[in-house]
């Protein structure tokens, strides 16, 4: 089975103005769809082409940079859209926010570490939160399309939330001013889903 672009969860100007709806169409539409596409392209006529992207992501050094580029590109784009909504922000409640709070001391701690994870990634890539093999929460950032779920990741989890710092991500409306991007992407985050994922991956 061919792999597939997910549909948005939402309309593409749902996030304003937070994150512009040019940046959606282009983001979803254009970037989004080549990852999929060259995905599909680099494992044509392979076993793996069968797998799940969670399972090909885990065993990552095994594959072309094709592969690796194009399939954390569809893994962690499948993320993000998912972990944002309209009308959201505010903050986590329940377990998510105990366990933040034990990890971190606070949730504003928490923000502070992930947009310091996002504003300090050379070049293109991304700042998470993930949960680590010990089930406590760690905030990280990888290169281009890595993510903490490969097995080649310096910080290795299964991430809850990702904030791509592409410059494809915001440029449209941020332009250079990656950290007032990061500022404003904590109005969209959609926290019951952060929190569904924060409990399958216990």
């Amino acid at each position: 089975m061919a792999f597939e672009l997910p549909a948005l969860p939402y309309a593409t100007d749902a996030l304003e103005p937070h994150i512009d709806k040019a940046t959606m169409e282009i983001h979803h539409g254009k970037h989004h769809q080549a990852y999929v596409t060259n995905l599909n392209k680099a494992l044509e006529g392979k076993p793996e082409a069968n797998s799940s992207i969670e399972d090909i992501i885990k065993n990552i050094s095994q594959h072309p940079a094709a592969v690796r580029n194009n399939g954390g590109g569809h893994y962690n784009h499948s993320l993000f859209w998912n972990i944002l909504g309209p009308n959201k922000g505010g903050a986590p409640s329940g377990d998510l926010a105990k366990a933040i709070d034990d990890a971190f001391g606070s949730f504003d701690a928490l923000k502070t570490k992930i947009s310091e994870a996002g504003a300090t990634r050379f070049g293109s890539g991304w700042a998470w939160l993930s949960v680590g093999a010990d089930k406590k929460l760690v905030v990280s950032s990888t290169p281009n399309q890595d993510n903490p779920l490969m097995d080649v990741a310096e910080v290795k989890g299964t991430p809850i939330l990702g904030i791509d710092v592409w410059e494809h991500a915001y440029y449209l409306k941020y332009q250079n001013k990656r950290p007032d991007y990061l500022a404003a992407v904590w109005n969209v985050i959609n926290w019951d889903a952060v929190a569904e994922l924060y409990k399958k991956a216990l």
